[in-house]
Parts: C-alpha cells; sequence; structure tokens
C-alpha cells in the first residue's frame, strides 16, 4: 500500500547509481508485489480449490500469511501518521475516496455483465473492498495505539473479544477490522531492524522445512478445518463453533501468521529487482484485478473441466500472477490514478500558513 520512504538513517546502503534521488526501499516494495501476487492468485484458486485437494491446501497456507504480510508492512508504513491536516488528505483521496468508487463501482459491474440488480450500499464492503475500510479505521487510530502502553496486547484483546461478538453484524465489515487489527499494530510497533532480523541466512534456509511443514498441514487440515477461520469475518458462533473456540483461533492462527510471514520475508529480495517499481502500484493490482476475477466468474469460465485438472489450475494460476502485474504498471496507474490517488484540491480548505508562505515569496523575490 502507498506509504512514506524509509528514512535514509536505517535504509540499506546501496551504490550511488542505484539512488539518483529519494529512493524507496526495495525490499518493502518487492514484499508488497509479491503479496500482491498471491492474493490475486488466491483469488483465482477459489472457483477451482473444491475439486483438488492439493490445491486447496496450498490455498490455506497462502490464505494463512498474505494478508497478515500485506497488513504488517501497512502499519509499519503508518508509524508517521497523525491528524496533520496533510496526511489526513492523504487518507481520504488515497483510501476514502477509491472506497466510495469502487464500492459502487463493483455492483454496477456485476449489473452489467450478468443482469442482476445488485444494490449499492456503502456500509456493506464488496469483495475487496473491506481492506479500505479497515485501513481507513486503522489509521485514524494509529495515535490511540502510539499512545496506549501496551499496545499489541490490547489488539489482541480486542480481536479475541471481536470472535465472539457476533452482534457486531457485516456493517463496514468491522469483524476483519478487529480480528486483523492486530497485525496493523504489530506493523506500528516494528522497527526497521525487526525486518533485518527475518533476512537472516539461516531464517531463509530454516522457512524451508516450514513452509513445507505448512503445506503438508494445509493437505492434512482441509477436510478436517474450515478455510473460513482464514478470512477473519465471522464469530465463532457464525462458524458453529463453541465460543470459546474464536479466543483460542485467533491465538493459534495469529501465531501461525506470523511464523509464515517471517519466513516470507526472509525470501523476499532487499535488492532492487524488475518488478520492485511495481511495488508502488499494489493498490491499483489489488481494486482492478476483482473486476477481472469477477468476470470470468460471472461468465462461467471457471467450469471449463479442464480447468480443473492440474495443468488448467497451474495455467490460471499463472495468468493471475501476469494480469496483477500488469495491473500494476506505470501506466495503468496514470490511467486509474483518477480514482486511486486524486488530488481533490478543490475539495479542501488552504491552510492559512501555507497561504501566508506563498503569498510572501512573490514579495522576497521582488526584494531581490
Amino acid at each position: 500500500m502507498p506509504g512514506p520512504r524509509t528514512p535514509a538513517s536505517v535504509r540499506e546502503p546501496r551504490p550511488k547509481a542505484d539512488r539518483p534521488g529519494k529512493q524507496r526501499d526495495s525490499f518493502f516494495d518487492n514484499a508488497k508485489y509479491l503479496a500482491i501476487v498471491l492474493v490475486a492468485m488466491g483469488h483465482s484458486w477459489e472457483p477451482l480449490k473444491g475439486d483438488s485437494r492439493i490445491l486447496e491446501g496450498v490455498y490455506t497456507v497462502v490464505y494463512a500469511f498474505h494478508m497478515p504480510a500485506f497488513i504488517i508492512i501497512s502499519g509499519f508504513f503508518s508509524r508517521s501518521f497523525d491528524m496533520r491536516p496533510d496526511r489526513l488528505k492523504r487518507l481520504i483521496t488515497g483510501v476514502a475516496v477509491p472506497y466510495v468508487l469502487f464500492e459502487t463501482a463493483y455492483p454496477l459491474f456485476k449489473n452489467a455483465v450478468t443482469g442482476a440488480h445488485e444494490e449499492i450500499s456503502l456500509l456493506d464492503p464488496w469483495y475487496l473492498t473491506w481492506f479500505l475500510v479497515a485501513l481507513f479505521v486503522w489509521r485514524l487510530t494509529t495515535p490511540v495505539w502510539k499512545l496506549v502502553r501496551w499496545p499489541l496486547p490490547v489488539a489482541l484483546g480486542v480481536a479475541m473479544l471481536a470472535t465472539v461478538s457476533p452482534s457486531i453484524g457485516d456493517d463496514l465489515d468491522l469483524q476483519r477490522v478487529l480480528q486483523f487489527l492486530p497485525y496493523f499494530v504489530l506493523g506500528l510497533c516494528m522497527r526497521p531492524e525487526h525486518f533485518h532480523l527475518v533476512r537472516r541466512r539461516w531464517v531463509r534456509v530454516v522457512s524451508v522445512p516450514v513452509f513445507a511443514t505448512a503445506l503438508a498441514v494445509g493437505w492434512w487440515a482441509v477436510p478436517r478445518m474450515n478455510t473460513a477461520w482464514f478470512y477473519h469475518r465471522d464469530s465463532a458462533q457464525e462458524l458453529g463453533a463453541p465460543w470459546w473456540c474464536g479466543p483460542v483461533m485467533t491465538l493459534a492462527m495469529m501465531g501461525c501468521s506470523l511464523v509464515l510471514t517471517a519466513c516470507f520475508f526472509a525470501w523476499v529480495p532487499r535488492r532492487r529487482m524488475w518488478f520492485t517499481a511495481l511495488g508502488a502500484g499494489t493498490l491499483y493490482g489489488y481494486l482492478l484485478h476483482g473486476f477481472l476475477v469477477k468476470f470470468a466468474d460471472y461468465r462461467g469460465w471457471f467450469e471449463h473441466p479442464w480447468l480443473h485438472r492440474p495443468l488448467g489450475e497451474i495455467l490460471v494460476t499463472l495468468l493471475a500472477g501476469a494480469v496483477v502485474t500488469v495491473l500494476c504498471t506505470a501506466l495503468v496507474r496514470r490511467v486509474f490514478r483518477f480514482a486511486m490517488e486524486p488530488r481533490m484540491e478543490w475539495a479542501f480548505r488552504q491552510d492559512a500558513a501555507v497561504l501566508a508562505r506563498e503569498r510572501q515569496k512573490p514579495r522576497e523575490t521582488a526584494g531581490v
């Protein structure tokens, strides 16, 4: 997700030729790009996984860490957020406005393709837009978490309470907002050196058997576990489990998610790669790929029998990765910037101090 650049004091040294000006941290851009590719692949697997235990096992493992990794990075780059006017403007134009636009566009798209009569509701996030609601709420509460003495335990307690509160309902997808909250707060609490710890050689070596074990456990758990736990959008009671399972699963799944996320970060390249620049456009890939996945679903393309065979599943996986890669490119970002990052200067009052400085500049120039 869009975030401030890493301070030069904590950035890894690079050759001068690799940083002509202010340089984004390649590690985080690489991590965001790889995470969004996994998100797109996971969405393409949803219509196919019912016929393949192996694919559903892989799907389970990916869903255990891809959004936590993304949210931790979002929290890390929200550390400097406060109620300063320019940051509030960016939150509105970069998160709230895209939410309104895409929450309106998705139902209209479904109506146009299928002839349905889907209603538009800004209170009921549709498909992918829940993340924008969550990010808006999380960032607004950032000053609170920076003030609290033990932010992570408090956030974890909030998530555990949410899992035993079916009365929360579906408005603004608050279950997901609250249950994913600890990952965002963890990102707020992290410092650059924490990411360096997981990028050591021994961590990369250990991560291989860890992922292999996770895949084996995922395959074993397919007929034994409800994968809805990984979506974090329902309470324990709504999943047909005793209320006490909610807090227990919150702790267990966060432990598994953090281990797999650390293993994922361990293998993210720290140098500039061919896809590094695409990390700046992950919000575009995230929101736009949903139209293509849904279009294929509405048209029944996933129902072709050959797609439910190993070669078909591999083809769909590669196609999903290629499509989301294209959607993160600079060309697509230029075309859709009006919806993702609108300037909207007309909508905000100009700060008096800024206006005074702008009026002072011509006078100083004239004096010279």
